[in-house]
Order: structure tokens, then C-alpha cells, then sequence
């Protein structure tokens, strides 16, 4: 049985009830109850969030959650600054998602970093006017929303010519990762806290010390007051909260979901009640603070009302076969970043000894013919 009061106590693997396999991971919720402090991701409209927090009981369930917003800011207007100051008039902590609008890229990422030190300027002259306040300063490290793009519309092969030259642009990695400790240098020193949001492989990368993923994808392993990894077991529903289970460990704060689906994007299954609410509380045993992608699927799914319910003492059950999947995916992924990140070694090592085995069969040849 895993015993899981607080990410802080000791955890110890012993046979679970004759009832569950003996490989699969029991996880037992907070003593007490204390539930994390939820922070709720929101990149809808100004009108449709607006439209969403008027609806009966919403901001009273995030009040009585003590639960936060982190608002994506693709624009800076003064529609977009009412909303903030009626959420800061209520209470409700709001996270300056820091965007930049979709035809710009809309992500955090290597090939707009300076870009992004505008970006902040001008968040930071729009704050001031209106007279907002923020909770922290939320940076989303994610490719180019044009890579997604060229995805979405089936042009991989154009996409995977532009990786030899990404492969060996290591000054565009360095030259990001300043950039981007400068951009958060400024942030501190207006008095904000950082939150970087990564995706999970870079946990992968760190560990077989490679930047290949960085060259290839554009994301930026930069570390800020908070990391959040997006640990989305919607994106492969088979994984379970196992995901969350093997990464978590590493996780400094965890972000789960998605709850909204394939309408807003066709990637993404969207998390049910049952899958939600195991999600957060094996997130709960690693982090005490919980990101939701996002507030508009649970707003639609009615989740905030259930929220406050739920019983953060309960015991999840992770199958067996969820962890061994989830364990394989990311031994494959360090393999293959690991492989990648050596291949010029690789391919060194070949020219080498295809050169010498010339050389011996030259000699070998003028031996046998002088």
C-alpha cells in the first residue's frame, strides 16, 4: 500500500489487498482533507469568460475553493483589464498568463524572446493604467504555434526539412536561454513571482543531459520561482494518472486536464469527472499546488461544484498496466533523445572506422600485389 499523507512523508510499497494486483499503486489522499490550492487556466474570450462568471454560483465556487485564475493575454485591452478588476474586487488571484497574440506565435518560445521583453513592457504599462494586480507571471514555453499549424494541416514532411538546421543551431539555444533569464531577471524586479510552464519531456532531456529537444522544438529550459509541468493525461488517455505518477516526483507543480476536449482542440479527449478528480488527488501527493487546463470544460462540466465536495483523504488505484506504460514511454523517450543528441558522435565513429577499414584493405591489397 502506498501511503501518501503529504509529498513530504516518507512513501512505502508493500502488497495491496488480495482484491488489486500487487503491482498496482494505491495512493492515499491528504490527512485531514486539505485540499491543494487550484489554479485554474482560462484562454477563452473576454466575452465568453465574462459570459461564464456570471453564470449563478461560479465566482462564489471559486471563492469558496480559494481557487485562482491564470488568464492568457493575448490582447491588452481595456475589455480584458475590466475582467481582471472585477476578479481582483472579488478576491480571486489572478496569474498573468503572459501571451502574445496568435499571428504572433502566441507561446513563450526560442525564436521570440525578444519579442516577448516588449511583450512585458508593454503588460507592465497596461497594469499600471489600470491599476491591476497579479498573483505572479506566467511564462508558457511551448514550439511556435505555426509548427502546431503545419501539423494540424499535414505538411510533416515540410516541417521535417527544417530540423537539420534546427539540429545544429546550438547558438539559437543559447542565445534563448539569456534572453529568457533576462526577461525573467526584469519580472522579478517589478516585483512579480515567475511560473514557467513546461511540457514533461524536458525532464527527459535534463536527464540524459541533451538540449536536442530544445534545438528542435524551440522550447527553452529555463527554470522560474515555480515550474509547472503540463502533465495532461488527456493526451493519452491509456496512460491514466500514471503520467502524472512518473513524472511527478520531478515536478516542482503539477497541471492537469485538459476538461474541455476536441473543441478546442481535436488532440485532446476530454477528461471526465472520474479521470479529473484521480488526476488531481495523485497530483496532490507531489504538489499542493494544482494547475486545470482549464476553466472554461469545467465551468461546462459542472467540476467547481463537485470540487467542493470532494474528499482529498480518499485512495486512488493507478493500475499496473498504466505505470508500465507510462514508464516504457519515458524510457523510450530518454533512449531516442539520448540517440539523437550522440548521432554526430555516431556518425564520426563510422567515418572512422569505414576510413581505417580503407586503409587496411589498401595495404592489405598492395601486400598481395606489391
Amino acid at each position: 500500500m502506498l501511503l501518501a499523507a503529504s509529498s513530504s512523508e516518507v512513501v512505502n510499497l508493500a502488497p495491496l489487498p488480495s482484491r488489486s494486483s500487487p503491482e498496482d499503486i494505491r495512493v492515499r489522499g491528504e490527512k485531514g482533507g486539505e485540499p491543494p490550492h487550484i489554479v485554474f487556466a482560462s484562454d477563452q474570450s473576454t466575452g465568453e469568460l465574462k459570459s461564464m462568471l456570471s453564470e449563478p454560483g461560479v465566482v462564489a465556487d471559486l471563492i469558496e475553493l480559494k481557487a485562482g485564475i491564470a488568464l492568457a493575454l493575448p490582447d491588452l485591452t481595456a475589455d480584458r483589464a475590466s475582467l481582471v478588476r472585477e476578479l481582483n474586487r472579488d478576491g480571486i488571484p489572478v496569474t498573468a498568463w503572459l501571451t502574445r497574440p496568435p499571428e504572433q506565435g502566441y507561446y513563450l518560445n526560442a525564436s521570440n524572446g525578444r519579442q516577448a521583453e516588449v511583450r512585458f513592457s508593454d503588460f507592465e504599462k497596461w497594469t499600471t493604467a489600470n491599476e491591476l494586480r497579479w498573483a505572479a507571471i506566467g511564462l508558457d514555453i511551448e514550439p511556435t504555434i505555426q509548427d502546431f499549424a503545419t501539423l494540424r494541416q499535414g505538411r510533416r514532411f515540410r516541417l521535417f526539412l527544417t530540423l537539420p538546421g534546427r539540429y545544429v543551431d546550438t547558438r539559437r539555444v543559447r542565445e534563448a536561454k539569456y534572453t529568457c533569464s533576462a526577461l525573467m531577471r526584469e519580472i522579478r524586479s517589478h516585483g512579480y513571482q515567475v511560473e514557467t510552464y513546461q511540457f514533461p519531456f524536458i525532464e527527459d532531456e535534463r536527464a540524459v543531459r541533451s538540449s536536442v529537444l530544445e534545438r528542435l522544438t524551440g522550447i527553452v529550459d529555463v527554470r522560474g520561482d515555480r515550474e509547472v509541468l503540463m502533465l495532461y493525461t488527456s493526451f493519452n488517455p491509456s496512460l491514466d494518472s500514471a503520467l502524472i505518477w512518473v513524472y511527478g516526483p520531478e515536478a516542482q507543480t503539477i497541471a492537469v486536464g485538459s476538461t474541455t476536449g476536441p473543441a478546442s482542440d481535436p488532440h485532446f479527449a476530454r477528461l471526465n469527472w472520474e479521470e479529473f478528480s484521480r488526476d488531481l488527488m495523485v497530483a496532490n501527493h507531489f504538489s499542493h499546488v494544482i494547475g486545470v487546463y482549464n476553466f472554461g470544460g469545467c465551468v461546462r462540466q459542472g467540476f467547481l461544484a463537485r470540487l467542493k465536495n470532494l474528499n482529498w483523504s480518499e485512495s486512488v488505484t493507478i493500475s499496473a498496466e498504466s505505470v508500465q506504460r507510462a514508464t516504457k514511454l519515458r524510457e523510450r523517450i530518454q533512449r531516442v533523445l539520448w540517440i539523437v543528441s550522440n548521432l554526430p558522435y555516431f556518425v564520426a565513429v563510422i567515418l572512422i572506422a569505414f576510413f581505417w577499414t580503407m586503409v587496411w584493405w589498401k595495404k592489405r591489397r598492395l601486400r598481395r600485389n606489391p
